[in-house]
């Protein structure tokens, strides 16, 4: 049975449905939306003679960053605040992870707590997702003072605000099935929670917990820029004195170790859940 070529005419009322004139209130959403677009170019400051520019300027930074500084005591220091930048997201994205657990089942509808509680927590994860983590770290630097313990606090709460709200949700989607049966049974539940939802959800958790150390990784690198640990203030202070090949050889390590995290979280999640979420 051969499949018959639409006609000319049906093709032409295709194209028309397919390009139909827009309404005159779609009209000016589309004018309101261009006019806010080159609004905000503008708040930018978005200049083409800037771009236009730009290359020799690059050329000129490049020429005086390479070759990276690869004198060895150099790279030992450098390797050093890398290591330090580690530590601080490691330590605070476990411990961020560790307490999403119990800010997720606040969060969750419908598990341990009522919907007041749900939307004030709720409300809570997105204020703190709202704050970027290098304020955060500024305010965690005037609270302990300076140091890597600022960081790791500024990354907690980044990973709180980041994983409460995932957990939340990957706890809403599960198999409602399991904890449906237990409560038949009169379990409690934190039981049906412990018992049900938690182990359904947990390959999503791992998933997300992956995602997180990666996320902190990156974050981490920054936090030195105010005075919070780790190789940022190395690179701060090579471009403060125009030191620009250990600048390079900063910027290099960094690429390094969070495309090295990147691939072993990837490498991590497929073993452990089977797929990429």
């Amino acid at each position: 049975m051969t499949d018959t070529a639409p006609s000319r005419n049906e093709r032409t009322r295709f194209e028309l449905a397919r390009f139909e004139r827009p309404s005159a209130i779609s009209f000016l959403g589309y004018v309101l939306g261009l006019v806010i677009i080159f609004w905000c170019l503008a708040g930018a400051g978005f200049s083409l003679e800037k771009v236009a520019s730009s290359p020799p300027r690059f050329a000129d930074f490049a020429a005086r960053a390479f070759p990276p500084n690869l004198d060895p005591q150099v790279l030992s220091r450098l390797s050093w605040k890398m290591v330090e930048t580690l530590q601080i997201a490691v330590a605070g994205a476990v411990i961020g992870v560790i307490l999403s657990v119990p800010v997720a089942l606040l969060t969750a509808k419908g598990l341990i707590a009522g919907p007041w509680v749900n939307q004030i927590v709720r409300t809570g994860l997105s204020f703190i997702r709202a704050v970027p983590d290098i304020a955060w770290a500024l305010v965690f630097v005037v609270a302990v003072g300076l140091g890597p313990f600022a960081g790791m606090l500024a990354i907690v709460i980044d990973t709180i605000g980041f994983c409460g709200r995932f957990f939340a949700d990957d706890m809403e989607a599960t198999d409602k099935g399991p904890a449906e049966s237990l409560t038949a049974t009169g379990a409690r539940k934190l039981d049906v929670v412990a018992c049900a939802t938690i182990p359904g959800s947990l390959p999503a958790f791992i998933s997300t917990s992956l995602f997180a150390l990666e996320k902190a990784v990156r974050s981490s690198t920054i936090l030195g820029l105010v005075g919070a640990g780790g190789i940022g203030i190395e690179l701060k202070v090579g471009f403060d004195l125009f030191d620009y090949p250990t600048a390079m050889t900063v910027i290099l390590m960094i690429a390094v170790v969070v495309i090295g995290i990147e691939l072993v979280s990837g490498w991590a999640r497929t073993k452990i859940i089977g797929e990429q979420r």
